[in-house]
C-alpha cells in the first residue's frame, strides 16, 4: 500500500511546506516549458518582425488545436492521485496505459484538421509573409503532437506519485537542446565553423525551424518522461495492464474533455486576440507575441502550484480526508496568488526593458511595453484562475472550470477586447485589457465554486462508477 504521499498535514504551515516541496519542482518544469517559448521567441525576433509574427500566429494556432487534447490527458490528474491516495498503484499504472493509447488516436486525429489551417491565413487578412512564415511553423510542429499529449499524461502519472525528478530533467534537456536547434534550423548553418561538417549545408528555415526545433524537443522530453514511468514500482506488478480499455478511455473523456474544452476556450481568446492584432500590421502582432511570451512564462508558476494543489487535493480524497481536502486547495490559491505578485512588479516596474530583451525592433518594443503593463495588471488574477482549475481538476470536477472560462472569457472579456480595441481606437493595448477582464471574471468564479464545493466532503471520482481501470487485463 502507498502511504508516504499522503500523509495527513495539521496545520496551515506544515500544508504549505508540503504544497511547495511538490509545487518547486512542478513549477520548475511548467516554467522550462515557458522558457523554451521565450527562446522560441527570442530568437525569431532576432530574425525579423514577419518571422516572429508568423512564429507567434503559428504557435497560438497549434495550441488552439493542441490543447483539447492536452485538456483531455489531464483527465488522467485527479485519476491517478486519487487512486495513489487510496493505494492502489496498479490502477494508477492502467491509467498511464489508456493514457497513452488515448494520446496516440487524439494527436493523429486533432492534426489533421489543423495541417489545412495555414490555407484561410491570406484569405482572413493576415499578410503574405507572416502568413507564410506561420504556416510553416504549424507544418513542421504537428507531427510531434502526439508525443506532446503522452508527455503529459506520463506527467501526471509522475507527479501522482510525486515523482518529479523526471520532469524536471527533461525540461533542462530540453531547453538545451531546442536552444541549440532554434539558433541552427532559423539561421542556417552557413555561419557554422568548418568543423561542424554538414550541418553548415543546413538552410535558414525561419519560424519552421523553430517548430523543427520545438518537435525534435517534444520527443526528446517524451522518452524521458516514458523511461521515468517504467521505473515507478507497482505492488503486485504490472503484467496484464496495457490493454486498452473503451470504458477507461470514457472516463478519462468525461474528466478530460471539459478540461480540454476549457483550455481551448482560454487559448482560443489569446489567439483570437493574436489574430485581431494581426490585422494591425505586423509590428502589433510581433508585441502580441512578446507580451504572450513572458506572461506565459509566469503563468507556468501558477500552474506548477495548480497541478501541486491538484495532486494534494486528489490524494487527500483518495484517502478520505475531507478536511485536507479544503485545506490543500485553500493553500493552493493563496500560494498562486501570492507568487504571482512577483512577476507583476516586474512588468510594473520595467516593461521596457524587458522588451528589449526580446528584440531590437523599436517598433515592436514601443508596442510590447504598454501590453507588460496590462499583463502586471491580471497576475494575481491570473494566477488564483490557474490555480482554481488544478485543484477543482483534482476534485474530478472540471464542468464548472469550462464553464466558468467560457462566459469569463468570451462573455465577458471579448466585448470588452473589441469595444476599448477597435471601438475605441486603443488598438492591441485595448484588446489586453479585454483579456485582463477575461480571467479576472474566471478567477472569481473557480474560488467562489472551490470554497462552496469544499464544505462538504467530495466524493471520489470513481464512486459509483464500474472501476474498469482496475479490472486485470488478459
Amino acid at each position: 500500500m502507498l502511504r508516504r504521499p499522503v500523509e495527513r498535514t495539521a496545520t496551515a504551515r506544515a500544508e504549505v511546506a508540503a504544497l511547495f516541496r511538490l509545487a518547486g519542482p512542478l513549477a520548475l518544469a511548467s516554467g522550462g516549458q515557458a522558457v523554451m517559448g521565450v527562446v522560441d521567441t527570442a530568437v525569431c525576433g532576432r530574425a525579423g518582425a514577419d518571422t516572429l509574427a508568423g512564429a507567434g500566429l503559428g504557435n497560438a494556432l497549434f495550441f488552439t488545436a493542441a490543447v483539447l487534447g492536452m485538456g483531455l490527458m489531464m483527465g488522467l490528474d485527479p485519476l491517478v492521485s486519487q487512486a495513489v491516495g487510496a493505494g492502489d498503484p496498479r490502477r494508477a499504472r492502467r491509467w498511464l496505459w489508456q493514457g497513452a493509447w488515448l494520446s496516440l488516436g487524439a494527436g493523429l486525429l486533432l492534426s489533421l484538421p489543423m495541417a489545412l489551417a495555414p490555407l484561410a491565413l491570406e484569405p482572413l487578412g493576415i499578410g503574405h509573409e507572416v502568413a507564410r512564415q506561420a504556416g510553416g511553423f504549424l507544418l513542421a510542429r504537428l507531427p510531434s503532437l502526439p508525443a506532446l499529449l503522452f508527455f503529459v499524461a506520463a506527467r501526471a502519472y509522475l507527479q501522482g506519485h510525486g515523482r518529479t525528478r523526471a520532469l524536471v530533467i527533461s525540461v533542462v534537456a530540453g531547453n538545451v537542446v531546442n536552444f541549440l536547434g532554434d539558433l541552427l534550423f532559423v539561421f542556417g548553418g552557413a555561419g557554422l565553423p568548418a568543423w561542424s561538417g554538414p550541418l553548415r549545408a543546413v538552410p535558414a528555415l525561419g519560424a519552421a525551424g523553430s517548430g523543427l526545433s520545438t518537435s525534435l524537443t517534444t520527443l526528446l522530453q517524451a522518452a524521458v518522461l516514458a523511461a521515468a514511468a517504467a521505473r515507478v514500482p507497482v505492488a503486485g506488478g504490472a503484467e496484464g495492464l496495457r490493454r486498452p480499455s473503451a470504458a477507461g478511455f470514457r472516463q478519462i473523456g468525461r474528466i478530460g474533455l471539459p478540461v480540454g474544452l476549457h483550455m481551448a476556450a482560454e487559448v482560443g481568446i489569446f489567439a483570437l486576440v493574436g489574430f485581431l492584432a494581426g490585422r494591425l500590421g505586423a509590428a502589433p502582432l510581433a508585441a502580441h507575441q512578446l507580451a504572450i511570451a513572458y506572461a506565459s512564462l509566469t503563468f507556468t508558476v501558477a500552474v506548477g502550484v495548480g497541478s501541486a494543489g491538484s495532486v494534494r487535493v486528489g490524494w487527500a480524497i483518495g484517502a478520505g480526508d475531507a478536511a485536507a481536502a479544503r485545506r490543500a486547495g485553500l493553500t493552493a490559491f493563496g500560494a498562486g496568488a501570492a507568487v504571482m505578485a512577483l512577476p507583476a512588479l516586474a512588468f510594473l516596474l520595467a516593461p521596457r526593458a524587458l522588451a528589449r530583451a526580446m528584440t531590437d525592433d523599436p517598433r515592436v518594443i514601443q508596442a510590447a511595453a504598454p501590453l507588460l503593463l496590462v499583463a502586471a495588471a491580471f497576475q494575481i488574477c491570473d494566477g488564483v484562475q490557474g490555480v482554481g482549475a488544478g485543484v477543482l481538476r483534482g476534485a474530478g470536477d472540471t464542468r464548472f472550470t469550462f464553464a466558468a472560462n467560457m462566459v469569463g472569457h468570451w462573455l465577458v472579456g471579448l466585448p470588452v477586447a473589441v469595444v476599448l480595441g477597435l471601438l475605441l481606437g486603443q488598438g492591441v493595448t485595448g484588446l489586453w485589457w479585454g483579456l485582463c477582464a477575461g480571467l479576472s471574471a474566471v478567477a472569481v468564479a473557480l474560488l467562489a465554486r472551490f470554497l462552496r464545493l469544499s464544505s462538504r466532503a467530495i466524493a471520489p471520482v470513481l464512486a459509483g462508477a464500474p472501476d474498469a481501470a482496475s479490472a486485470p487485463g488478459p
